[in-house]
């Protein structure tokens, strides 16, 4: 109910993914009023789809400490307890994501040796598979040593079960791939990644740099939420500034829209590659229970391929794994004594 294009938009998703998941019920909260002549517009999900009705919604201005001492009774808060009673095996929302990771991380708390929860996303790449995935992207601001070191662990294991990896390629983002650069807890994260790494069933590649995030480089890019905020950002509006500038280049005239009509299967596979859409979702890693994040202006087309990737994880039960994963790998570092590192004044990064 609260993502930017209204309950239309996620009806609309919710109808394109029932068609190509035909075993997949869904639990639909929201206002019934709105929400029932929406899905009487939707064909093929009759029996499918069941309302549970919610009088409030959490808006994008609302604080996360606000929702959390009174989201009772939105869409959002039941859409996570279904999680949390294990009527749904994952959610999906448009809505505010402060709120969600709050009402998240309350309602289905955190998974047993996890400091710090993590959203991680897909990124296109140069990878056989088409996708990079990177963490964290916004859950939180900064990022101990250790937290690094679990959102590698997270990384890996969403990419084996998102992507099919066997054995993911980690990489630790900094201003430089050389072992001198960085600030002191991305030293001693390295050093615990080439310790851990064994039992967390990844292979890591040391540090890596931004133009790696789309490289083939490493499966899965860490870093803390400020730096990964930024550079999906960045990323997202760049692509939509390049589909901009072709749009307007081969509409320059008359010999330019001839051009484009000779390319158009060849813009076509790059619209489609460059589409944010096909990779709308972030997944919050750390957590006792699947909840995807869906971009708030997404169309039917992104809403769709978020409740994609919820059923995927769902599928593979991801949770399950993902905290057995992070017990191993947490007994494994406990085991080794923690490194001292100081950074060193002048060097190239050391505010990166």
């Amino acid at each position: 109910m609260g993502g930017d294009r209204g309950p239309a938009a996620v009806v609309a998703g919710l109808g394109l993914s029932a068609a190509r998941n035909p075993d997949v019920h869904f639990i639909l909260h929201g206002n019934q009023a709105e929400l029932t002549p929406l899905l009487a517009r939707v064909e093929g999900i009759a029996g499918r789809v069941t309302v549970v009705h919610a009088d409030r919604v959490v808006t994008m201005n609302d604080k996360p400490s606000q929702v959390m001492r009174n989201g009772a009774g939105t869409s959002m808060w039941s859409a996570i307890d279904s999680v949390k009673s294990g009527a749904a095996q994952a959610a999906v929302s448009c809505g505010n994501t402060g709120a969600l990771m709050a009402v998240s991380m309350l309602r289905l708390r955190k998974l047993a040796g996890v400091n710090r929860p993590a959203i991680a996303c897909l990124w296109p790449s140069r990878n056989p598979g088409g996708f990079n995935v990177m963490l964290d992207v916004g859950a939180g601001i900064e990022a101990e040593a250790e937290d690094l070191l679990q959102f590698a662990t997270m990384g890996a294991s969403y990419a084996r079960n998102g992507l099919a990896l066997p054995r993911p390629r980690v990489g630790l983002l900094n201003v430089g791939t050389e072992e001198h650069k960085g600030r002191a807890e991305l030293k001693i994260a390295h050093d615990r990644m080439v310790e851990a790494a064994e039992a967390g069933g990844f292979e890591f590649v040391g540090f890596v740099e931004g133009g790696d995030i789309p490289g083939d480089r490493a499966d899965v890019i860490v870093t803390d939420g400020f730096t990964g905020n930024i550079a999906l950002k960045t990323g997202e509006g760049t692509a939509k500034l390049i589909s901009d500038f072709l749009r307007e280049a081969f509409g320059a005239g008359l010999l330019s829209k001839f051009a484009a009509l000779l390319a158009l299967g060849s813009l076509r596979r790059l619209q489609k590659r460059i589409d944010p859409r096909r990779v709308n979702g972030g997944v919050f890693l750390g957590l006792n229970g699947t909840v995807v994040k869906s971009h708030g202006s997404a169309d039917e087309t992104g809403v769709a391929a978020a409740i994609g990737l919820a059923i995927q994880l769902a599928r593979s039960g991801f949770v399950d794994r993902l905290a057995a994963r992070v017990a191993s790998t947490g007994k494994t570092a406990s085991e080794q004594p923690m490194p001292e590192a100081a950074s060193e004044p002048g060097q190239d990064g050391a505010s990166a």
